[in-house]
């Protein structure tokens, strides 16, 4: 089957501590199309750290890293890596307001410096054939001119040879605001987003931030090239399900949340042989039925009972008992 649109149409964000690669497994059986991104990984994770930062299974494709980093050569080193383990695209944080970030140099503090954003680009671009992409806010403290950030978009553009940006329509404050609130309390301007585009109608932008519906994202699609959902993909899971039939205009059926849990119980029971606790899988899930009669016993009986010793794909079936017999039928 053709794909009429490219998978960035639509993706979910990159979330530390929560779109790991079972979020994404779970993720993909909802919607085959969406792009996945992992969770920020650092360089310095990746080259001296003694996990597997770049682990994810095939299944998960569509999916794209986000490395967290401001020295061209580590990216370089690590997007090499990461295109030999077979992902999509290499996005390079620029969007991440937190104090650890900052004092590691990466994160929102690089909009401060478009030169060097525009060498670690270049310097990725220059060893993977994949795509090279970059994640950023519409401005960092007072420096939140619309010119600014035309400067900023131009220079890595221009300079690192980028083509593709997402745009969280948020500034960041720096200091004084939390991560979370940094979500939250600066103001969303989803218009110098869309002014951003025409400005520069040569580059593919996505636009992210407080975007909760499909039908939002169909309007900001009348405008950009492709929306990024974040917290609402992951608290309220089953939004997904319709996003491959209304947003990139397949005639399939829309995902049963049913079937989208039993699809689980294979990968699962692997994870559950390699030591995995079944919470960890089963805490990206919980959202599933939102707004369903019985979501909430769902909830209870898996966040109870998820992370007893011996947990099995039983507990899930238990808990679908609650909630599966309240699902009306889709005609």
């Amino acid at each position: 089957m053709s794909q009429p649109f490219p998978a960035s149409r639509f993706s979910i964000a990159p979330m530390l501590d929560w779109t790991d690669r079972h979020c994404r497994y779970f993720h993909r059986q909802l919607t085959r199309q969406t792009l996945l991104y992992t969770e920020m990984v650092t360089t310095g994770a990746i080259i001296h750290g003694k996990g597997d930062y770049l682990a994810w299974s095939e299944e998960e494709q569509p999916v794209a890293l986000q490395l967290g980093g401001s020295d061209p050569a580590a990216l370089a080193q690590c997007a090499r890596l990461a295109e030999a383990r077979g992902y999509n695209e290499i996005n390079l944080n620029v969007g991440c307001p937190s104090d650890r970030v900052q004092n590691g140099r990466f994160g929102a503090c690089l909009m401060g410096d478009a030169a060097l954003v525009a060498d670690c680009i270049k310097a990725m671009r220059d060893v993977v054939s994949i795509p090279v992409t970059v994640k950023t806010r519409i401005g960092i403290d007072d420096q939140d001119s619309y010119e600014f950030l035309c400067d900023f978009i131009r220079t890595v553009a221009e300079q690192g040879g980028c083509e593709m940006f997402i745009i969280h329509a948020r500034k960041a404050w720096l200091s004084g605001l939390s991560p979370k609130e940094n979500r939250e309390i600066p103001p969303l301007d989803y218009p110098r987003v869309y002014q951003l585009k025409r400005d520069f109608p040569q580059l593919t932008m996505a636009i992210n931030g407080g975007i909760k519906t499909l039908e939002e994202a169909k309007q900001h699609l009348q405008h950009l090239d492709g929306v990024m959902v974040g917290r609402e993909a992951y608290q309220n899971p089953g939004i997904l399900a319709q996003v491959d039939r209304e947003l990139f205009g397949l005639d399939v059926a829309d995902s049963d949340p049913v079937a989208v849990v039993r699809a689980m119980y294979p990968y699962i029971e692997q994870e559950l042989a390699k030591g995995t606790y079944l919470g960890h899988i089963t805490r990206h899930m919980l959202g599933l039925f939102q707004g369903i009669p019985g979501a909430r016993q769902w909830r209870r009986y898996l966040s109870e009972n998820a992370h007893k010793p011996g947990a099995d794909v039983e507990v899930l079936e238990k808990a679908l008992s609650l909630v599966a017999d309240k699902i009306p039928a889709t005609v």
